[in-house]
């Protein structure tokens, strides 16, 4: 599931503040693949449980997977903080990120993207929600 300050029940319209893309990182890594110069073994090392997660509450996109161009990729939601588990959480509906920010606490939200065919994985975005910013 991805999502934004607009997408979250009572969120600020102000936009979105503490946010990190990591496109630029992306692209990097997937062009070294492409070069050669990093082996499929070495971009595709998504965690089982990542995978599982991918499978079950994942929100498929229309963007083919970089490396095998086979499966479209889906966006995998944790949420860290305060009062949330030493883990994180996979947040798997926008409700559950609502209840996840509503307490005063901040909320470190990330977005991976996963293919769950052949593993890629990659960090798409870093969102800080709650606590003062918007939620």
């Amino acid at each position: 599931m991805a999502f934004g300050p607009s997408s979250i029940p009572g969120a600020s319209p102000r936009g979105p503040s503490g946010q990190v893309d990591y496109r630029l990182a992306r692209d990097a890594v997937v062009r070294e693949y492409r070069r050669g110069r990093l082996s499929r073994v070495d971009v595709c090392d998504a965690h089982p449980e990542l995978l599982r997660a991918a499978r079950g509450v994942g929100a498929p996109t229309a963007i083919d997977c970089p490396i095998c161009g086979e499966a479209k990729v889906v966006l995998v939601s944790y949420a860290f903080g305060a009062r949330l588990p030493a883990g994180g959480r996979c947040v798997g509906s926008r409700a559950e990120l609502a209840r996840l920010v509503a307490g005063s606490s901040e909320v470190a939200c990330y977005i991976v993207e996963v293919c769950p065919e052949c593993s890629w994985n990659h960090l798409a975005k870093l969102q800080l929600l709650g606590g003062g910013r918007g939620a």
